[in-house]
């Protein structure tokens, strides 16, 4: 049998919270997001009904407590989801809400199913990155990884050394473009329509999550350039030039391209293709580099196919590698996350990538003239991840 294309109707998110007491969703639980992202999606898009649903993935890296016992079949119950409506948890640490959508992609193009929910949360105040986790001995005692890849801003600080010429300076000058960019995108309103507001109780009582924390809109460089190197002594990445501890949840709906005309919803993006690629763990933040140069070959494409490129934050240095190796203009290439990235909205971990699909569906919309696109994200212990994807409405 043939592919089938697969399509994306429509996404929604939670805001992103500041991870801890302080954040707003330290009294809210992680499923909890989960089922309010799924039931907006429900709610925007009235003509999927909930029995057409038939599969719910989602990611998430610490797959306990809150976010434990098969996070995709417990939320879509939750949620009001039909029992016929199957549901799995998948874990890729930062590209864990790509893998779970393009995990969904595969199952529909493969006809085993035609409708899908998928994304990923990660509530890092509950379950601290690795917390809980128990690596094996032999990681260390047998040297099959650096000590450094279990601490991912050393893996930022071991990519500068793989890039001299990559200073400080270059990096907090990108951090800062992206404090710019998402404080012009709040003020025009184009993040407000992708954040479902959420009622949770707080410190301060019940109040309404409806914003992201973690923007700093007052970000200067001469702030940037006093904050401290917390991985070496006169190291190169700070706090203000590397993503957040972040609570959050973010979701998609995927379905065939004939189901979607079959019911009559409007398609936003079509999936192109995708790859993932390992790299050294203890340079973790190289990792979209070869996986995007996996994917373009994958479906034909170079780099100057793509017109919108929405790339994780996880770290400055990360994307600024990027930038030199597919030659992308330096500070600024209108292609790269025009609407800010993870280093001003913060990095829930897995639910990152499906935030990244939404600011593309959102350049899709204002670009017509743009064709295809992509979403691309670094992952701990040395991964990459890349989709591609093609812009339904372009002319």
């Amino acid at each position: 049998m043939n592919a089938r294309d697969v399509v994306v109707i429509d996404g929604v998110r939670t805001a992103f919270g500041r991870a801890g007491e302080k954040g707003y969703f330290w009294h809210t639980r992680a499923d909890d997001m989960v089922v309010k992202v799924i039931r907006e999606l429900l709610r925007r898009n009235p003509k999927v009904l909930p029995e057409m649903v038939e599969e719910n993935v989602w990611g998430a890296t610490s797959q306990e407590g809150d976010q434990g016992l098969t996070l995709g079949r417990t939320s879509a119950l939750l949620a009001g989801l039909p029992a016929s409506c199957a549901g799995f948890s998948v874990d890729r640490m930062c590209a864990g809400g790509l893998t779970a959508i393009t995990t969904a992609a595969s199952e529909i193009a493969l006809g085993a199913c035609d409708i899908a929910i998928a994304g990923g949360v990660e509530h890092m105040g509950h379950h601290p990155l690795g917390a809980n986790a128990s690596p094996n001995p032999r990681f260390l005692t047998e040297r099959l990884v650096s000590e450094d890849a279990l601490v991912m801003g050393k893996t930022a600080e071991n990519l500068h050394d793989e890039y001299p010429e990559i200073t400080k300076e270059m990096c907090d000058q990108y951090s800062l473009l992206s404090q710019m960019k998402t404080a012009r995108a709040y003020q025009q309103g184009k993040i407000q329509k992708m954040i479902v507001p959420m009622t949770v109780y707080s410190k301060e009582g019940w109040i309404v999550a409806d914003r992201d924390q973690q923007p700093r809109p007052e970000t200067t460089m001469e702030g940037l350039a006093g904050l401290k190197t917390p991985f070496r002594i006169q190291g190169m990445v700070t706090p203000g030039n590397s993503s957040g501890l972040n609570d959050g949840a973010a979701g998609i709906i995927l379905m065939s391209a004939d189901k979607a005309a079959e019911i009559g919803v409007v398609p936003r993006l079509r999936l192109k293709g995708y790859a993932y690629s390992g790299v050294k763990p203890e340079i973790m933040g190289y990792g979209p580099v070869p996986a995007t140069r996996k994917a373009l070959k994958n479906t034909g494409l170079t780099i100057d196919d793509i017109g919108a490129i929405e790339l994780n934050e996880a770290f400055a240095v990360q994307c600024v590698v990027f930038m030199k190796e597919f030659g992308l203009k330096f500070p600024d290439d209108e292609r790269l996350n025009p609407l800010g990235g993870a280093i001003s909205f913060g990095h829930p971990l897995a639910s990152s990538g499906a935030r990244l699909v939404m600011h593309l569906m959102n350049t899709f919309s204002e670009r017509p003239d743009l064709r295809f696109g992509m979403t691309s994200l670094c992952v701990g212990l040395g991964q990459g991840a890349t989709a591609i994807w093609e812009n339904i409405g372009s002319k």
